[in-house]
């Protein structure tokens, strides 16, 4: 059995996390996640501004106190915290070990940063584990990467552990399944869990980070150290399961997995066993991102209180519109949430907010032209004109795009302690991606009367972003509930319960082993989380606001009271009660902003 266990789900997780899981138990590998979509962005911005950074520095200021811990517990430490620049943060860290009289061995994988054409930033390909487990064969005790796929921080020390080769394609899957579950750090251990109410709160209120025992087979056991806050059960984990996925066959570079043969067990406290998976060869090609610019954007939040709230928002849309009518942004874009109270008691709650986004490659469309047009309307628009901050300068925002390449076009390379470069061949057989032909339903649910209540009163859910697109997993725990649930949450459903949704592609899949189903919703983010195109831009909520809608469900499904509910909301709260702090302390007013950030 190898532990691997996980200190960071994204740049900027938990700082203290890598101290608390080299104390917190035993160990053999320390994996740590530091990249994703908009991360890729902000380290090209870096580098920009110098070509040597590019690279996760909170890593760095980790390693300081973490190398020495690993050194003396002989664990070793797997992390993409290298982003752009790989050879850039292996170099910082030797100097690093040089300085801390450290006799640390450190590695790195390059070969996915690819030339950057069409006016992008930079572009990545997704890299398998190969070359970290290369590393690790040849003495590494740290290796960083750039762009490797999430799961890839977990397979590359299987395959070095138990010998696997390229081709032993259910051992590779479990292992995959195993990385995934690690991946997004307390997502796995009760952090943003949909039956989080079911819980004692202070369990809840920070949650250890996640180990996986995984075995020669593939299988494993998903757990966390002793003493440890959260919870491990096979609700967190099939939540986290359906985390970012979309169909059965999940591909990657090492193998591509069969989700609809993963079977979750709780095997006691805490612990997950995760066995029955399924393998099969890789696809041919490599995906790749890209990161660019795609111009610049700035937004005002009106505010508006009391009477006749909408006639306030047409009156204020109208004279935007006049303002900006001779030069016009590329794109202008209007939201009204109604926030608002009848006959409230405090001022807050008797108000909505008016939102306008505005997005043009120039960047003085989107500046000074809007601030002029919204500031000069101070005095001269709807009654009780104010707004939330005085619109700034227009800020950069970028677009996140998905090619694929062919993987023998990619030169992955495995950079060894010694300085020795290791090519790492592609696989020797490769499968092209094809749909799953969709299980069989389940026997439907006889019942004999429904009430009209909010979905999530039976079914969790998680959502994510995959680009432009989203995906909402959702699951229920008993054989009762998905013989409902899958006949019950369509296609037409989904479409029905999320208006958003009209004229997108909706796709479901269903996972029967999870009792769950995916559904992807293709163009829902725009042109991906770094262009903001929506009010939730990674659809991490959008599963939220599908449990919250209200379909007909079998009484005999329901709780027997309202205890599942969310309470009642007063008409009001307040201040005292609502406000974070109390009145008059320094927390009532922003802090200091640098410059270059507003």
């Amino acid at each position: 059995m190898i532990r691997i266990g996980n200190a960071s789900g994204f740049y900027g997780d938990r700082f203290d996390a890598v101290r608390e899981m080299l104390t917190g138990g035993g160990l053999d590998v320390l994996t740590g996640d530091y990249l994703a979509e908009l991360t890729m962005l902000i380290l090209g911005r870096d580098q920009l501004k110098d070509p040597s950074a590019g690279y996760a520095k909170t890593f760095l200021r980790q390693m300081e106190e973490g190398l020495g811990l690993a050194h003396e517990r002989r664990v070793r430490i797997v992390a993409n915290a290298g982003g752009l620049n790989p050879a850039g943060l292996a170099d910082a860290l030797r100097t690093l070990v040089a300085k801390l009289g450290l006799p640390t061995r450190i590695a790195h994988v390059e070969g996915d940063l690819l030339p950057a054409t069409g006016g992008a930033l930079a572009a990545n390909a997704y890299l398998g584990g190969a070359g970290i487990a290369a590393c690790l064969a040849a003495g590494a005790d740290v290796v960083v990467t750039g762009r490797v796929t999430d799961a890839a921080l977990v397979t590359g020390p299987a395959q070095w552990h138990f010998g696997w080769g390229p081709e032993e394609y259910d051992r590779l899957a479990g292992a995959v399944v195993a990385g995934h579950v690690l991946e997004c750090g307390t997502q796995a251990t009760g952090g943003n869990y949909a039956f989080f109410r079911e819980h004692d709160p202070g369990l809840l209120r920070r949650p250890g980070f996640p180990v996986a025992e995984l075995h020669e087979d593939g299988s494993a056991v998903i757990t966390k150290h002793p003493g440890t806050g959260g919870l491990v059960d096979i609700g967190t984990v099939t939540a986290q399961l359906l985390y970012e996925t979309a169909g059965a066959r999940y591909p990657g570079p090492d193998v591509t997995t069969r989700l609809d043969t993963v079977r979750l067990t709780q095997e006691g406290p805490d612990r997950v066993r995760v066995e029955g998976v399924r393998g099969e060869a890789p696809p041919p090609t490599l995906k790749v991102g890209l990161t660019r610019l795609g111009g610049f954007r700035n937004e005002v939040v009106f505010v508006l209180t009391g009477l006749g709230i909408e006639a306030k928002a047409d009156l204020v849309q109208a004279q935007i519109h006049d303002a900006l009518a001779k030069n016009p942004p590329a794109e202008t874009r209007w939201e009204l949430v109604r926030t608002d109270r009848p006959d409230a008691p405090t001022e807050e709650t008797a108000s909505a907010l008016l939102r306008l986004v505005v997005r043009d490659p120039d960047p003085e469309k989107v500046g000074r032209t809007l601030t002029g047009a919204a500031i000069e309307l101070a005095l001269a628009s709807y009654p009780g004109f104010h707004v939330t901050a005085p619109p700034g300068r227009g800020a950069p925002y970028g677009v996140f795009e998905t090619a694929y390449v062919p993987a023998a076009e990619v030169p992955h390379t495995a950079v060894l302690p010694d300085g020795t470069r290791r090519e790492i061949p592609v696989p020797p057989r490769t499968r092209e991606l094809a749909p799953v032909p969709e299980p069989a339903l389940p026997e439907p649910l006889r019942t004999a009367s429904t009430r009209r209540e909010p979905l999530g009163l039976v079914a969790g859910a998680r959502s994510g972003d995959k680009g432009g697109d989203a995906n909402i997993g959702v699951w229920v725990r008993t054989e009762e509930e998905w013989r409902w649930l899958a006949h019950a949450l369509t296609v037409e459903k989904v479409r029905e319960l999320l208006p958003e949704t009209a004229g997108m592609a909706v796709t479901r899949h269903l996972l029967p082993h999870l009792r769950a189903v995916n559904f992807t919703v293709a163009g829902i983010l725009g042109e991906g989380v770094a262009s903001q195109a929506r009010f939730d831009p990674q659809a991490k909520a959008l599963g939220e606001w599908l449990r919250s809608r209200r379909l007909d469900i079998p009484e005999e499904l329901l709780p027997d009271s309202p205890a599942g509910l969310p309470p009642e909301v007063p008409d009001a709260l307040p201040y005292e009660a609502s406000a974070a702090f109390p009145p008059g302390t320094p927390a009532d007013f922003p802090p200091d902003v640098p410059e270059e950030h507003l």
